[in-house]
């Protein structure tokens, strides 16, 4: 008898763990309905990126000096830069410079060792192509410094979700309106 009688109390003990952890579950899950949303039409909606963003790296070619330290920092050996002895000026002569983004992890390390500051990060991140050979950038190419996001009048930037909680009660508590 005594084993019929454990047996139905351990079965209770589990029975009441199990609801106890389905109670948890539904705590959590309906936390979660009062929360702001995530998701943004992305194409017409676009989150603004924060201060140090590594997107889309700009090259100024008036400012490099060819020294090549962009290469030797880069974990992939990945700036390509062509460039020539000049004997009357005794410097060298920059003549190209290429940036295969298809292989660049955008660690910023180019960046932040060049020591002409030619080299920038910018605020780009579609990189997106049909053709994967699209995305080895010439000198020219990554020379076009990209429109920033804020400056585009047909896409609406959505700021992140605490700083709209932020401004939301800022303006619940006053009158003045800030245009972004």
């Amino acid at each position: 008898m005594f084993p019929v009688v454990t047996g139905f109390m351990s079965y209770g003990q589990r029975t009441i763990r199990a609801t106890r952890y389905v109670g948890q579950c539904l705590i959590t899950t309906l936390s979660h309905t009062n929360r702001l949303h995530i998701t943004i039409h992305y194409p017409y909606e676009k989150s603004i990126t924060p201060e140090r963003f590594r997107g889309r790296i700009h090259f100024e070619f008036d400012n490099c000096i060819a020294c090549e330290v962009c290469v030797h920092v880069c974990l992939i050996d990945l700036p390509i830069v062509d460039w020539r002895f000049e004997k009357d000026i005794k410097r060298k002569q920059l003549l190209n410079y290429s940036i295969d983004f298809r292989v660049c992890i955008f660690c910023g390390n180019c960046v932040e060792y060049c020591p002409t500051s030619c080299l920038s990060m910018t605020e780009k991140y579609e990189l997106s192509t049909y053709d994967r050979h699209e995305l080895n950038y010439n000198q020219i190419a990554v020379s076009w410094l990209p429109l920033s996001i804020m400056g585009d009048y047909t896409i609406q930037t959505i700021r992140n979700s605490s700083e709209s909680k932020i401004n939301k009660e800022k303006s619940s508590n006053s009158r003045t309106i800030t245009d972004y």
